[in-house]
């Protein structure tokens, strides 16, 4: 009988990991954000209560409504190469400013901007993050295996 394994897709979703890696998530949003608003004109958060705000939407955002979007989308990700995924991040980023009182993103180019500082960031900062350990895709050492039966012996 064939065993299951999980593979490494399962391993990294993200409801895996725990109370750590949801903090360590909303924390580089954190950063992400507040740099984006810091540099990028056109995005304007009036107080660090909103900025924190923000920050909180956009990771519940990413969680929940990132994905749908990204497989609805799939075909028109695929055929620009990927570019398109910049434009749903922009949409993220406008949304969470129609929801959060006090978070202003003043036009769609500055979304993008936006869009693009949060994805770098991320990007840097999750590659210092991430967990390294090596997946072990071989079988268990304690795995009990029958010798084969042979049927017709010679």
């Amino acid at each position: 009988m064939a065993t299951v394994q999980f593979t490494r897709v399962i391993r990294e979703s993200p409801f895996h990991g725990g109370l750590r890696h949801a903090l360590t998530r909303i924390l580089i949003t954190g950063v992400s954000v507040f740099l984006a608003v810091a540099t990028v004109p056109g995005l304007e958060a009036d107080s660090f209560v909103s900025g924190i705000a923000a920050v909180l939407v956009l990771t519940i955002l990413n969680l929940i409504l990132r994905p749908i979007l990204f497989v609805l989308t799939l075909p028109l990700i695929v055929f620009t190469l990927g570019l398109f995924l910049v434009v749903l991040n922009a949409l993220l980023l406008e949304l969470t400013a129609y929801l959060v009182k006090g978070f202003s993103v003043s036009g769609f180019w500055s979304a993008v901007g936006g869009a693009l500082v949060i994805s770098l960031v991320s990007t840097i900062l999750n590659s210092w993050t991430v967990d390294r350990r090596p997946i072990d895709a071989t079988e268990p050492p304690d795995d009990p295996r029958r010798p084969p039966k042979i049927i017709n012996p010679e």
